[in-house]
């Protein structure tokens, strides 16, 4: 008898690659998936899309055999493979990058990508085989990525490569793509999805998870929307808009951030001040290189870039996060350059990181645990927490940022990564800061939270709150800030009002291409 899991059985001639049908999985109390469907044919890229929550990376893991449905079927190439394991799923072809890397950081590339499936000379890995099949498996993607470089030292878009390198070398010819472009900047997106095209001509299948509405119309084929674990509708991309789709995912209109029509009263006096602040790298040249800027009450200071230029290291400068060599940080009118991240706080900072995993949750504490973290003692008596008062804080932050699950007691790292996003920005929000360094605020959120995000940092901005911005999305930075700084290779390259900053003015310094022509004019 031949196993559904064989891979020497032939699909049906006519079946989608893969076939989901009233896939059904509930976490305890918390149902993920309720009756969803999917189909996707083969040699297409399909969007799946929906809120936060919605169950969409719940009913892939279903299909990459890392969370077996409770009902419901899975077929791929007309095979039922229902319940099949993670290891049938690598060995019929189909691989799954995840929103947060699985890669290990203290092995090189191809270490990285032959995990578990080593080439070997006898009995011994076989180093030079595995580095000629990476470089082969790069030239045919047209996925470049240094097979020698060791991955704790990549820039988060090659890291982003490798993975999908690592399920190619296993041989996926369905491809599922959990938020692939969250940490991507522009330039890395675009080319991200030029080499999803290339994939898909030549006949690999994917499955694209993407809040990103811009990224659906312009590579996927079809789209499914989920809502609150269950399927709601199935479309050709060509046959809708992003407007339709966002009230298909949201259940409503959704109005997007609309740029600022006139700039707040601005105190004269700054807030925050940062004078030749020169950080050093861990790699190469210093991360920051002299950079001097102010920050008043009121105001929303944007910085732009591409990733990699400094911008980590500015806000982790900042927040007391990392040593700075020279220059000095001013905050609230106090010397902050060598006080501690509690003693900047006390100064009115609030910290919003842009890897929320390191910086912005403990993953097994509670929603409730972590919506107070480091701020326990505002809801303590006689050194005590105040059960009560938590309970409380956190349901109203759950109602305010619509986070789901609603249960404030679930460990913080069963949430999607969209509503883990939310705990952070919702707790550094909930409190009386004066400055916040809000890094990438909303990296993986879905339509409608980064527009109640963006209402809330134009409100606390109302409010005389500065907000230093720094965003991978530009038009992100474009839309809410009063002045745009660019950051290239650590120094900020240019400064603009808003309105003088837009995509055309900025892009050339963003890729140094502003600062080759001052060059050749300089010669």
């Amino acid at each position: 008898m031949t196993s559904p899991h064989d891979e020497t059985s032939k699909p049906a001639p006519s079946a989608p690659a893969l076939r989901l049908r009233s896939i059904h999985k509930a976490f305890g109390s918390c149902v993920a998936n309720r009756g969803a469907s999917l189909e996707v044919l083969r040699g297409h890229i399909h969007a799946l899309v929906g809120e936060n929550g919605a169950g969409k990376s719940t009913l892939m893991r279903a299909l990459a055999g890392l969370s077996p449905p409770d009902a419901g079927t899975i077929e791929v190439e007309g095979r039922d493979v229902t319940g099949w394991s993670t290891a049938d799923a690598i060995a019929a072809g189909v691989g799954m990058v995840h929103q947060h890397f699985m890669l290990v950081p203290t092995l090189t590339v191809a270490e990285n990508m032959v995990l578990g499936r080593e080439p070997r000379d006898g009995l011994r890995f076989d180093v030079n085989k595995a580095y000629r099949d990476v470089e082969a498996i790069c030239r045919e993607s047209g996925l470049a990525a240094p097979p020698d470089a060791i991955v704790g030292d990549l820039p988060v878009g090659i890291a982003q490569r490798v993975e999908i390198l690592k399920a190619l070398y296993r041989g996926a010819r369905i491809l599922i793509l959990d938020e692939p472009t969250a940490v991507l900047s522009p330039p890395e997106v675009a080319e991200l999805m030029a080499v999803l095209r290339r994939l898909r001509e030549g006949g690999t299948t994917i499955v694209l998870i993407t809040h990103k509405l811009d990224e659906v119309m312009s590579v996927s084929d079809r789209i499914t929307v989920m809502r609150q674990g269950a399927t709601i509708r199935e479309a050709r991309t060509a046959d809708t808009t992003p407007a339709e789709i966002a009230h298909w995912m949201v259940g409503r209109d959704v109005g997007e951030a609309k740029a600022i029509t006139s700039a707040s009263e601005v105190s004269a006096e700054p807030i925050l001040e940062v004078k030749s602040l020169v950080v050093d790298s861990t790699r190469g040249p210093r991360a920051l290189d002299g950079i001097t800027l102010t920050l008043r009450p009121g105001e929303i200071l944007g910085i732009a870039g591409v990733e990699g230029n400094g911008q980590t290291e500015l806000v982790e400068a900042i927040a007391g996060l990392r040593a700075v060599r020279t220059g000095s940080i001013r905050l609230n009118g106090t010397d902050a350059t060598r006080l501690s991240v509690r003693e900047r706080e006390a100064l009115g900072l609030s910290h919003v990181p842009e890897d929320r995993h390191r910086r912005g949750l403990v993953l097994e504490f509670s929603i409730e645990e972590n919506l107070i973290l480091g701020r326990q003692d505002r809801f303590s008596r006689r050194g005590l927490v105040d059960g009560a008062r938590v309970r409380a804080f956190a349901e109203e932050q759950i109602r305010e940022y619509d986070m789901r699950p609603t249960d404030p007691t679930i460990e913080v790292r069963a949430l999607s990564g969209g509503n883990q996003q939310k705990v952070v920005v919702a707790r550094e929000m909930g409190h009386g800061f004066r400055v916040m360094l809000a890094a990438q605020p909303t990296r993986g959120v879905d339509i409608g939270a980064v527009h109640l995000i963006h209402e809330r940092i134009l409100a606390a901005r109302a409010e005389g709150k500065a907000i230093l911005l720094v965003s991978a999305e530009l038009t992100e930075v474009l839309a809410l800030s009063d002045r745009v700084a660019v950051l290239y290779r650590g120094k900020i390259a240019v400064e603009l009002p808003r309105g003088e900053a837009t995509a055309d003015a900025l892009g050339p310094y963003m890729t140094g291409a502003a600062e080759s022509k001052t060059t050749e004019a300089a010669v």
